[in-house]
């Protein structure tokens, strides 16, 4: 594969650097993500991705575009009120570079479809804001063998883990089961700043480049947690896998998928932060 002169000259700043260089931009142009949640994580996320030239991106939301959104999720504009997300998340990563294909699945993510939707992906970005969503998302991507970025925000503070299965504790290592309904606000609920959707979902598409590329470390048995009002980010190193973790250890007691219920204002707005 040779680059074009307009490939050379959009990716140089990459090709340059040793850590990435002309192998490392071959890896991302043959590389397939899938963003799930097209929303204050999926959208920095996806459009960071689509401009280092990930060949393959697939971006998955049930939603519309609202006018509450457009606070955080910098992919959509005003304009976009009322469209697919994924239409319009699609619109504007085809329009920042040319070279991307973006796959869109306007759908809900379920026990039913997810295996199918994350199976002929290289790497998960987890860009949902509910419990369910993440448990889910996560005993798929450690059944299939799937690595993921892991996210959360909410108000001021933000928190980010990568998910390799068999190298590293999953999401249920870390949290066993999902806390009992209500027990947890949501964003629509507590708020959340606009800027840390960029913050944390930046650094999921840079876990995601990093993987791909094999460039540095990745935070495999790390969370990293953010908290803007103190600016102070912290690396907390988390236990290794878990020989009692109910799906990623040797002998798991969840085989199956789980579909846990939704919060019922989760249930009218989606899953997506």
């Amino acid at each position: 594969m040779a680059f074009t002169n307009e490939q050379l000259e959009r990716y140089s700043r990459h090709i340059i650097l040793k850590e990435v260089g002309v192998k490392g931009q071959k890896k991302l142009l043959n590389a397939k993500v899938l963003i799930i949640g097209a929303g204050g994580l999926g959208s920095p996320a996806a459009l960071y991705l689509a401009a280092a030239g990930v060949g393959t991106i697939g971006i998955a939301d049930a939603d519309a575009v609202d006018l509450s959104n457009l606070q955080r999720q910098v992919i959509h504009t005003t304009n976009d009120v009322g469209r697919k997300k994924v239409d319009s998340a699609a619109e504007t990563m085809r329009a920042i570079n040319p070279d991307v294909t973006v796959n869109t699945y306007h759908e809900y993510v379920t026990s039913a479809n997810i295996l199918d939707l994350i199976k002929d992906y290289d790497f998960v970005i987890d860009g949902t804001d509910n419990f369910p969503a993440k448990f889910l998302i996560n005993d798929a991507c450690v059944m299939a063998k799937k690595p993921l970025s892991h996210a959360g925000i909410i108000r001021f503070k933000g928190q980010l883990t990568t998910i390799v299965p068999g190298e590293g504790p999953c999401y249920r290592c870390i949290f066993e089961t999902p806390p009992p309904k209500d027990a947890v606000p949501t964003c629509k609920e507590a708020g959340v700043i606009g800027a840390m959707g960029g913050v944390i979902g930046s650094l999921q598409a840079m876990e995601a480049i990093k993987y791909i590329t094999g460039a540095g470390d990745l935070l495999v048995g790390y969370l990293l947690t953010y908290d803007a009002l103190k600016m102070e980010f912290r690396k907390i190193k988390l236990p290794p896998r878990g020989k009692g973790c109910a799906v990623c250890s040797d002998e798991p007691t969840i085989t199956e998928l789980i579909d846990y219920e939704l919060p019922a204002c989760e249930l009218k707005q989606g899953n997506e932060e």
